[in-house]
């Protein structure tokens, strides 16, 4: 089977409306109703509906991605073709809601397939949270099916005479035929003689729920959560997807960098002249001894294996990076003040300070 890139004509690092608009352009070129009786322009137009169906869904390409043709083996792009679109049957794989989507066509007798809205929430979770993901609550405004009418509209409901329940009507123009939504019906195929007070005949009204998330460990600010069918109620349709956006909270203590955490842990100057025992905050909650050894020097980076943020998909853990920085004591004492100047008429033997002298020696001459 030929690569699903290859046969859109795009690159692996393709958005979504670059996906979009070259399936566009060479389904307009390759479509059966085009080429009648032509075997080659419907292999190619089978070819590029399974590529596009596969890409243009972000759960679908990163499966494609990682295994191939493999992770479709059993399933994609093994329904009959028989009916419909110039030979082709699309019953059951998904395909008649691309050229819904796409060109505003319907299969032969069908009223058009109607889907409720999307729609957005936004969630606000902590680092700790990320690190161990958690199941959240939402509460989510939406237009649900009218508890009266039961998403009927109304009473008397018949089928459309204009499109006689097809929910659209064709007109040639030219050498095309075009589909165009049904100004009486909408879409929907169905009339209403008395119309739901409550709902004014939408068959919706507007309601609450609440929504249990199942938020994975690792996520970061900008991942995007869908929950299907949770979205806008659709009468005699599919109701539309629900997609929550998070954002991960800044933590006062540590600062990341995707599985990778970052500590700037002060450090009293005279543990870091002496050396001593320091306990090492950590995102789980527990501490982490370390003995800093004598001499450290402000800026020293000590890495801790397995410490920070878990990846997505099962990837693993990232490490905690701790940068100390030395404390230089202010507001000192008199007789602070005293010892340290007593400390500075000594002569300097760290050799940081007689290298720095040297090369600025050099750069003198």
């Amino acid at each position: 089977m030929r690569d699903y890139y290859d046969i859109l004509g795009v690159s692996k690092t393709a958005s979504a409306s670059e996906i979009k608009q070259a399936f566009r352009v060479k389904a307009k070129d390759c479509h059966p109703d085009h080429h009648a009786g032509d075997k080659d322009a419907e292999k190619q137009f089978k070819e590029l509906v399974e590529a596009y169906d596969t890409l243009k869904d972000e759960d679908k390409r990163a499966r494609y991605d990682q295994f191939g043709h493999e992770a479709y083996k059993s399933g994609m792009g093994q329904g009959g073709f028989g009916n419909g679109f110039g030979g082709f049957d699309f019953s059951g794989t998904g395909f008649e809601d691309i050229f819904s989507e796409m060109f505003g066509m319907h299969r032969s007798g069908e009223a058009r397939r109607i889907r409720g809205e999307d729609l957005r929430t936004d969630m606000t979770i902590t680092l700790e949270e990320a690190l161990s993901g958690l199941k959240k609550e939402v509460e989510v405004e939406y237009l649900g099916e009218c508890p009266d009418c039961h998403g009927e509209g109304g009473e008397g409901v018949q089928t459309c005479a204009t499109c006689r329940g097809m929910g659209h009507i064709r007109q040639r123009q030219g050498f095309f035929v075009v589909e165009t939504e049904c100004p009486t019906c909408h879409g929907t195929g169905k009339t209403i003689q008395k119309a739901c007070p409550k709902c004014r005949a939408s068959g919706r009204t507007r309601q609450k729920k609440t929504l249990e998330v199942n938020i994975p460990a690792g996520v970061e600010t900008g991942v995007r959560m869908r929950l299907s069918g949770e979205g806008n109620y659709a009468p005699h349709g599919v109701n539309g997807d629900l997609y929550v956006f998070l954002t991960v909270e800044k933590h006062p203590l540590f600062e990341r960098q995707e599985t990778e955490l970052f500590l700037k842990m002060p450090l009293p100057l005279t543990t870091a002249v002496f050396g001593g025992k320091v306990q090492i905050p950590t995102l789980d909650g527990e501490f982490k001894e370390y003995k800093v050894p004598a001499g450290l020097q402000s800026g020293t980076e000590k890495v801790f294996d397995g410490l920070g943020m878990p990846g997505l998909r099962g990837k693993k853990r990232g490490d905690l990076h701790v940068i100390f920085q030395v404390e230089i004591p202010t507001n000192l004492t008199k007789k602070q003040r005293e010892l340290w100047e007593s400390f500075s008429d000594t002569p300097d033997q760290n050799p940081l300070c007689e290298k720095f002298k040297k090369l600025i020696e050099k750069l003198k001459r």
